[in-house]
């Protein structure tokens, strides 16, 4: 009996996915909980498993396509089968279906001379190649397996171009060697005047002059998609305050000293992490939601922290999530913020790494961002945007002095969280930074 593997719901949200990378190809053999295929959900990059042993007998669905869930993306051939047998069913898809450039039609094979490596290249990027005059063995391919594809053909036409232009054309028709001038006098006479030698600017030093269209991820679809109805539907406005972070400066340094034998390293977001728990605790609105006609305030305290994804693996942003934060040590939060965000620049978040956020915290201090204002990640009522922590003058009890400071600014849904309410929480938040023994405990 065939088995059809089909596209899964990685996710609550997820309606497409899209196969980034096979992981096998047909004809191998695969146990259960092998690993088949990365797959790019709306929320985030994740594993594709097999739960049966067996053959690979047809991969039905390309690299690079999007396709409903439920799709049949691959077959697998049970013991006793022939391979060599296994239909795909009308379902399957493959890149040659789908007329985008995104996720062009299947690679072909670039004929080349003896002696020179062949080239995989769409259709598309061929004919585009044909149209411009671009040799396609210079040209290195950026698309799944190395193939040549639009954009590659694109940006090399590009570059041609850019080189002509910035060559004048009595310079390109010049010679390099010295050129016999005469020149008219009273007696005619010759003399070698040398030509200017003509330089060809470097492609990195030409500033790009056309448009480039990168086609986007289903996950950057989806982001874009809930930031704008974030912003339509909640009614947001920011509070800021400043922290004197002396103390809690002070703290880290004396707890890294001490767990430095153990392999424990706290960052400052693992001590906010835990502040901030402990003040939607004491600030029981800080910890609800919005639910139409009523508030939704949350057992749990759930914090996600904010992680940017690598330009690697497409960029945007995932929300790892820590729970039940109010009830961890800094030692728990510190490895478990450190697992999760290393698991989501890598192998990437499962949905229930996900889901159940209460609250949100984005930290962009640690590339040199004083302060910035976030957007509510629904269905929290709030998110902190936090700044670097930098030594500045300042002033204390009256005294001018160096000290550690920083800026946080909190975006609050004015449906749940009025602006008393949000500067009673932050006031209490500063009082846990200010004062972090209290966070210990």
């Amino acid at each position: 009996m065939t088995i059809e593997i089909t596209m899964p719901r990685l996710s609550d949200t997820m309606e497409k996915g899209t196969i980034i990378k096979w992981h096998v190809s047909e004809g191998d053999e695969i146990s259960a909980g092998e690993v088949l295929a990365d797959v790019e959900t709306d929320k985030a990059t994740m594993e594709m498993q097999s739960f049966d042993d067996g053959v690979v007998a047809k991969i039905a669905v390309d690299e690079g396509v999007a396709v409903d869930i439920g799709t049949v993306v691959a077959v697998i051939a049970e013991e006793g089968e022939s391979a060599d047998e296994v239909s795909v069913p009308d379902s399957s898809v493959s890149l040659s279906d789908i007329p985008d450039e995104t996720v062009s039609a299947a690679p072909v094979e670039e004929p080349a001379p003896e002696g020179i490596k062949s080239r995989r290249v769409t259709p598309v990027a061929r004919r585009l190649a044909e149209q411009h005059g671009i040799d396609l063995q210079t040209i290195e391919g950026s698309g799944p397996g190395g193939r040549i594809v639009k954009r590659d053909v694109l940006a090399a036409a590009d570059a041609t171009a850019e080189v002509k232009a910035a060559v004048p054309p009595a310079a390109a028709k010049r010679p390099q060697e010295e050129t016999v001038v005469n020149v008219s006098s009273s007696t005619s006479t010759s003399m070698s005047i040398p030509s200017t030698p003509v330089t060809t600017p470097s492609l990195t030093a030409l500033a790009m002059t056309g448009d480039r269209r990168e086609p986007v991820s289903s996950m950057r679809q989806t982001i874009a998609r809930r930031l704008v109805e974030s912003k339509q539907e909640i009614p947001h406005y920011q509070v800021s305050m400043v922290f004197a972070m002396d103390s809690l400066m002070a703290l880290r340094s004396q707890l890294n000293e001490e767990l430095s034998t153990q392999d424990v390293k706290l960052s400052v977001n693992d001590l906010i992490v835990r502040a901030c728990a402990i003040a939607m605790q004491r600030n029981p609105l800080m910890n609800a939601s919005w639910d139409e006609d009523a508030i939704v305030y949350h057992a749990e305290v759930n914090i996600g922290v904010a992680v940017a994804l690598p330009e690697e693996r497409g960029g945007g942003l995932v929300v790892p999530v820590i729970r039940h934060a109010d009830k961890l040590s800094l030692r728990s939060i510190s490895a478990q913020t450190r697992a999760l965000g290393e698991k989501a620049r890598t192998k990437g978040l499962s949905v229930e790494e996900m889901e159940g956020a209460t609250f949100t915290i984005s930290n962009l201090g640690m590339f040199g961002v004083d302060a910035f204002t976030a957007i509510i990640n629904p269905p929290n009522s709030a998110i902190l945007a936090v700044g670097a922590c930098l030594q500045k003058p300042v002033v204390r009890d009256g005294n001018l002095e160096v000290g550690w400071e920083m800026n946080a600014t909190l975006s609050n849904d004015h449906r749940v969280v009025d602006g008393a309410t949000a500067a009673r929480y932050l006031a209490t938040l500063k009082d846990l930074i200010e004062h972090p023994a209290s966070i210990l405990v």
